[in-house]
């Protein structure tokens, strides 16, 4: 394909990818980098159509890159907050997305560009308003259209190592909140259904994962969709687990998950293994760090697990009779945090840390409850402190690492108070409370003990309804006597503009309400979560994945 013309994508994304390039605005057109030469359009568009429909498309195969432009930006914000945290592949190759420094793509007069538009109105054809955003679509049976159920068929080939229903979980949960896993054997060959919450979770774990190996060389998953829409789990135990029911028995006279176990997978999609080993292995012995062990999982056969230290990197341990070298295709590294939580790098820096940076803020108009409420959607907050010096930024200490990944893919690039902020892990481990005399004047707040966490509870159902930032807010706990209009009053008198409201048919207690845009829902979730209406019932806010 030949150059793109000055009009459209002119070759200044590629200069300016040399060294460091300070990052562009939010624009509707994405830069991506690193891509595999033989890669096909239909490949590429699939790459946004999870976060909502691609409007154009191009292809710059001579030097490796494209360019992919969403219909709306807050399609294109969604899909690079969701992927610098989770590197998305292509052809098994990690491929880099970022915002273009063009607002949209002309590619009409450009040749060759027939292909391109025949996958897009292909790709978006099957997707179209079906998967935007966590979507269903239903076929005329009441099933999923095809490629689109929240449900993976998983075959593990070449099983050089036992792996656990545990490592599934640890695994698969970084890309979005597990509900269930059913593992079996079939045909000699290990085997799991894994069921999401969200049919994106599954589209993005399918695309990344498929093909990888859990060890060097061996465990190799084949990633596919299942023709089953839901899993039904009728015992907890270590060949299933329904990780929103912890009351399940266990079956077959296995013992039930132990506290300790509970604890660790009771809430669907957060990760805090007690152990390492979480699969019949006891935790590694901390004795000083002599060698290196590199596995997912501590084995008996493997000699680091006697010398290795409380911190270690859990990838490419060299089974038997295979060299040393990282072999291609290998997950990871995955690596134990002092805490016991594993985490995947690469799936954002510092990713053991449970701190926040939040950088661009609005100092007239930020308040540690403010941002106690907002980062509240996506995990529980513990602290908050907003930097003396410098108002426009601000730390915020999430239960764990895994929340405070949530929550940094979601809220990076959004809009609050009129700047769009910035949202990273901060290198600080804790967010320290000021010393007894310190003047701090009411920027740091403990939120440990407030009672308007929304995860404290152990599979919690709102592990399940965690959305991205949009437009439309789910409202609930409403008292019988309040009406719509009561409602949509409440949000305009607050200066916010109401574009549509209704109840839900079957539960008068919950409501969608549209607003203006998502910088005002987010803005409104702020201010009215938790407001009281009377009759002892306070409004509970979250985002909403469906429209009016």
């Amino acid at each position: 394909m030949s150059n793109p013309t000055p009009s459209t994508a002119n070759g200044n994304d590629s200069r300016h990818f040399k060294g460091d390039r300070s990052p562009c605005g939010p624009s509707r057109v994405l830069h991506v980098r690193k891509v595999p030469i033989e890669v096909s359009e239909a490949e590429l568009v699939s790459l946004g159509v999870p976060f909502g429909r691609v409007s154009n498309l191009l292809m710059l195969k001579g030097k490796n890159q494209a360019f992919i432009e969403m219909a709306s930006e807050e399609a294109a914000i969604t899909m690079v907050n969701y992927y610098t945290t989770a590197t998305p592949h292509v052809r098994n190759q990690p491929v880099y997305i970022q915002y273009s420094n063009h607002r949209e793509l002309k590619t009409d007069n450009l040749p060759n560009q027939g292909r391109a538009q025949a996958a897009l109105q292909a790709v978006n054809a099957v997707h179209s308003g079906n998967m935007t955003l966590g979507g269903t679509a239903s076929g005329g049976d009441g099933t999923l259209m095809p490629g689109q159920s929240p449900v993976l068929r998983i075959i593990v080939e070449n099983l050089f190592y036992p792996v656990s229903l545990e490592v599934l979980h640890q695994i698969f949960s970084k890309f979005g909140t597990v509900l269930k896993i059913i593992t079996f054997t079939k045909n000699n060959q290990f085997q799991a259904l894994l069921q999401y919450s969200d049919p994106m979770n599954a589209h993005h774990a399918k695309v990344t994962l498929d093909g990888q190996n859990i060890y060097n060389a061996c465990c190799t998953l084949r990633v596919e969709f299942s023709k089953l829409t839901s899993l039904n789990v009728k015992y907890n135990n270590d060949k299933s687990r329904d990780f929103t029911r912890l009351d399940l028995p266990s079956g077959d006279g296995q013992p039930s998950m132990d506290p300790a176990m509970t604890a660790a997978f009771g809430a669907p999609g957060i990760i805090s293994s007690p152990y390492a080993g979480a699969a019949g292995f006891g935790p590694a012995i901390g004795f000083p760090q002599a060698g290196r062990c590199h596995h997912l999982i501590p084995h008996v056969c493997c000699p680091h697990h006697l010398t290795v230290g409380p911190t270690f990197d859990l990838l490419s341990c060299v089974p038997p009779g295979l060299s040393m070298h990282t072999m291609p295709g290998a997950l990871g590294p995955l690596s134990m945090a002092p805490s016991g939580r594993m985490t995947l790098h690469g799936m954002g820096p510092g990713a053991v840390h449970s701190v926040l940076l939040v950088s661009n803020l609005n100092p007239d108009s930020i308040s540690p409850h403010g941002l106690f409420i907002l980062f509240g959607v996506y995990g529980d907050v513990h602290r908050v402190k907003i930097l003396f010096n410098k108002k426009e930024n601000a730390l915020i200490q999430m239960a764990d690492a895994t929340q405070a990944q949530l929550a940094m893919s979601h809220l990076n690039g959004q809009r609050l108070h009129g700047k769009v902020i910035r949202v990273t892990i901060s290198k600080h481990q804790t967010v320290q409370l000021p010393r007894e005399g310190q003047e701090d004047q009411g920027l740091t707040k403990d939120f440990s003990g407030s009672p308007l966490h929304r995860f404290k509870k152990p599979g919690s159902k709102n592990f399940q309804n965690i959305f991205p930032p949009s437009a439309t807010l789910h409202l609930s706990n409403i008292p019988p006597s309040i009406t719509d209009d009561i409602l949509k009053d409440l949000f305009a008198g607050t200066g916010y503009t109401v574009k549509a409201f209704k109840f839900f048919q079957k539960d008068r207690k919950m409501a969608l309400i549209q607003l203006g845009s998502v910088e005002e829902a987010i803005q409104a979730l702020i201010d009215l979560h938790n407001h009281d209406l009377g009759e002892n019932h306070h409004l509970r806010v979250s985002f909403s994945k469906s429209t009016i």
